[in-house]
């Protein structure tokens, strides 16, 4: 890959640890971890250890201030591994912390972030509900104040290190209907009245998936993250970083494709000669190529215009969609370049295959993403 303007020495010394790590740390065990269904609780320290859980975070807590620059570098090495889902969980942090970081109490965010960013505590995010994905303003979780506590009643899905999670932040409503009602809350992962159901999934095996119960669960009224109602906004302000994430680690996912499919072509022979010696292939492989370097400029210039301050909602959206239909592309042709290998269990291709469409859902479904863009757009 032709080095980029955008990344300094720093990003480049970054992306050689991350690498290594991904080496050592991932890459040997992703097949076995994806077949157990987990991977184990100790790897959040050893990323810890070398800065990967504390990127974006204020370093009175443990954490690293960094640009956007940083996290592509970080989300783009981890998917070198073909483990999405052991990526998904490791980093729930990610998702989960921000809110307590941008708009916890000073005490919450002693309490909580130093052992998250440590990797000694998981953090989670809980949004989706069973009747509703992306549909925030309308969800149905209740939590009702009782003296020094809140009462929680309703249900979670779909909840990333969820059977895990020794935190939950937590979207509820506080009050009246819209999005004026919703409220943050976090809720510890050991609570009384919190019950968790683990899920199958087509793919991200090795991730930690759950469906949350809440069955007057009571949460300390101190663990409010935010103002009483404040909470739809402190949720909308994490959506950019997430969509833009998910776009560098779906690129990354297709750019592994083509470079597991280049090096199969080159060394598995047909009909006298190697498949790269066939046009059909060598178009196959050069489509994924235009398509994965379309995918990447795009998402970095978008990195850069959020460094400049700017605000591009439409072209986020849009990435998000452009970066999931590349890695769906890219897998489908690498997989059909592999022919039965492809098809066969503990091939990194046959992983990233399975992982397409957890991506074309989460974060925003490429529906909602086309819709929210238009809107943004005037339409």
């Amino acid at each position: 890959m032709t080095p980029s303007p955008f990344y300094t020495a720093e990003h480049e010394a970054f992306r050689d640890v991350v690498r290594r790590f991904v080496q050592t740390e991932i890459e040997p065990f992703a097949y076995e971890w994806d077949e157990a269904g987990t991977f184990p609780r100790a790897l959040y320290e050893k990323a810890a250890a070398i800065g990967l859980l504390g990127l974006g975070f204020p370093e009175e807590y443990g954490g690293t201030p960094v640009d956007r620059f940083m996290w592509i570098v970080a989300v783009q090495e981890l998917a070198r591994a073909g483990a999405g889902g052991v990526s998904a969980s490791l980093k729930s942090n990610s998702i989960g912390a921000p809110p307590i970081a941008n708009a916890g109490s000073a005490e919450l965010k002693a309490r909580v972030l130093p052992e998250i960013l440590a990797g000694k505590k998981i953090s989670a995010l809980a949004i989706t509900e069973p009747g509703g994905g992306s549909d925030v303003a309308n969800l149905r979780t209740t939590a009702r104040r009782e003296g020094d506590s809140y009462v929680v009643n309703g249900e979670k899905t779909f909840i990333t290190s969820g059977m895990r999670a020794d935190y939950i932040t937590t979207a509820v409503r506080t009050g009246g209907d819209g999005p004026g009602g919703v409220s943050l809350l976090l809720i510890p992962g050991d609570s009384p009245g919190l019950g968790k159901t683990q899920l199958k999934k087509m793919g991200w095996w090795a991730s930690d998936t759950a469906t949350l119960h809440f069955d007057d669960c009571r949460v300390p009224a101190a663990n409010l993250i935010g103002d009483e109602g404040a909470g739809f906004k402190i949720i909308m302000r994490n959506f950019n970083t997430e969509r833009l994430t998910m776009a560098a680690g779906c690129t990354a996912a297709a750019r592994t494709c083509l470079d597991e499919a280049i090096a199969y072509a080159k060394q598995r022979h047909t009909f006298g000669k190697p498949l790269t010696g066939h046009q059909v292939i060598r178009h196959k492989l050069v489509d994924m190529a235009q398509r994965v370097a379309a995918s990447q400029a795009m998402l970095e210039m978008l990195a850069w215009r959020l460094e400049q301050g700017e605000n591009p909602v439409a072209d986020i959206c849009m990435l998000k969609n452009q970066a999931t239909q590349t890695m769906a592309f890219c897998a489908t042709e690498a997989v059909q370049i592999f022919g039965g290998a492809g098809y066969m269990r503990g091939i990194k291709v046959e992983r990233i295959y399975r992982d397409v469409k957890v991506n074309q859902i989460g974060g925003g479904t490429e529906e909602i993403m086309k819709d929210l863009a238009s809107r943004q757009m005037g339409l």
